[in-house]
């Protein structure tokens, strides 16, 4: 802080990574990312908040559940409300009243999507509005303008995301178009003139081929990322290929840069991801399956709306702390997706939410002391118990040594 005249000012915080603590018996590890807009505990998990908004949510509520940063995507926000919006209000984190750091995702999953109405080129995707059906064109180069307007304090640039299962040649061409889009946004940052306050990301590409993602990650990192994405899973790969994948990408990434897997967040997925030494991630299922009525417990989902619990007097989770578990059963819960109350779904995300971040604390310590890896086998055969085999008993965990 500094004063120019009677003017008192804050000099902006540049974006940094330190790690403090790295698991006894895995590459677990308990770091902090520093952004303008405050401190970012990792391991991390991101809420997510695709148009700049948690479903049912506000900012008050994302704090009480203990988020530490939200994900925002630029493809939802460039088509409404639209980039001059942002840079008229100075962007995203005063329009939504959100005062913690963001992340925005450059859309290019959202581009993948629209299969029917893209076409995908060298200079960038050209794809159809879903507001009012007026044509796009988002470049790399557009993706970090549209990013920069909306503020966020980490970027991701834009990257070409096909089916994890596609074959040899597809997935090699778009790694490597990925590689070159991913060097054009780095050179359109460059022009922003954003200092160090704006983030930027690269995307390790590569399918499920091995080869190629060793390929991937030795390109990026020769060049000036802040940090490092693994992009491309949990679209038609099995759980056990996604573990195989993350730890290999992981482990030849730096040491000095966060890890950061996108778009895969069931709790095993980030408990393996983490063993891996993973720091970020991001998942829309807490609030996604809250809607539907399905809640992540201490031992595992719960379908709210099965008959067994129209009668259930008891909390939720009862080893939660959360609002919905220290005021709500699991009777009422249930009665309230019956009447079909919004309700219902709002205090199901909560629960979920509350979860993943005392999940993510659990950790974090269990990483401090060195005992990462015994804690997350424990955790990992809780849910098992539960839920029957959703992940093959007796999988060596990945990571551990």
């Amino acid at each position: 802080m500094g004063t120019r005249g009677s003017v008192t000012y804050t000099a902006p915080v540049p974006f940094g990574f330190s790690v403090h603590a790295v698991d006894r018996e895995s590459r677990a590890r308990r770091g902090a990312i520093t952004t303008e807009h405050g401190v970012i505990d990792t391991p991390a998990f991101m809420t997510v908040g695709t148009r700049a908004t948690v479903t049912g949510l506000d900012p008050d509520d994302l704090a009480a559940v203990g988020a530490q940063v939200l994900l925002a995507n630029t493809y939802h926000l460039m088509l409404r409300p639209g980039v001059e919006l942002f840079r008229r209000v100075g962007g995203v984190h005063g329009f939504m009243g959100w005062r913690g750091p963001i992340l925005t995702d450059s859309g290019g999953f959202q581009i993948f999507s629209l299969s029917a109405d893209r076409t995908v080129s060298e200079r960038g995707a050209r794809f159809r509005s879903y507001v009012d059906g007026r044509m796009h064109m988002l470049s790399p180069e557009r993706s970090i303008e549209l990013q920069t307007a909306i503020g966020s304090d980490i970027m991701m640039v834009l990257d070409v995301c096909i089916d994890s299962t596609s074959d040899a040649a597809t997935t090699r061409a778009a790694m490597e178009r990925t590689h070159r889009w991913a060097v054009r946004s780095l050179a359109a940052r460059s022009d922003t003139q954003t200092g160090d306050r704006q983030a930027l990301f690269a995307i390790v590409q590569g399918g499920l081929v091995p080869e190629l993602r060793a390929e991937s990650a030795a390109f990026l990192t020769q060049h000036s990322f802040d940090g490092f994405a693994i992009g491309g899973l949990a679209v038609g790969d099995t759980r056990e290929e996604r573990q195989d994948v993350i730890a290999l990408s992981a482990e030849l990434l730096p040491l000095d840069r966060p890890r950061y897997l996108m778009g895969v967040g069931t709790p095993p997925d980030l408990l393996h991801a983490m063993l891996a030494g993973v720091d970020m991630f991001d998942c829309i299922l807490p609030t996604h399956l809250a809607w539907q009525g399905t809640a992540f417990t201490s031992s595992g989902r719960v379908k709210i709306t099965r008959a067994a619990y129209a009668r259930a007097d008891v909390p939720l989770d009862e080893r939660c702390s959360c609002r919905t578990c220290r005021g709500s059963t699991r009777a009422y819960l249930h009665h309230l997706f019956k009447c079909g109350e919004p309700l219902g779904a709002r205090l199901l995300s909560l629960h979920n939410l509350h979860h993943y971040q005392a999940l993510m604390t659990e950790a974090r310590r269990a990483i401090e002391a060195g005992e990462y890896a015994r804690w997350a086998r424990a955790k990992l055969e809780a849910i098992d118990r539960h839920e029957h085999g959703a992940r093959r008993p007796g999988r060596r965990l990945e990571g551990a040594a």
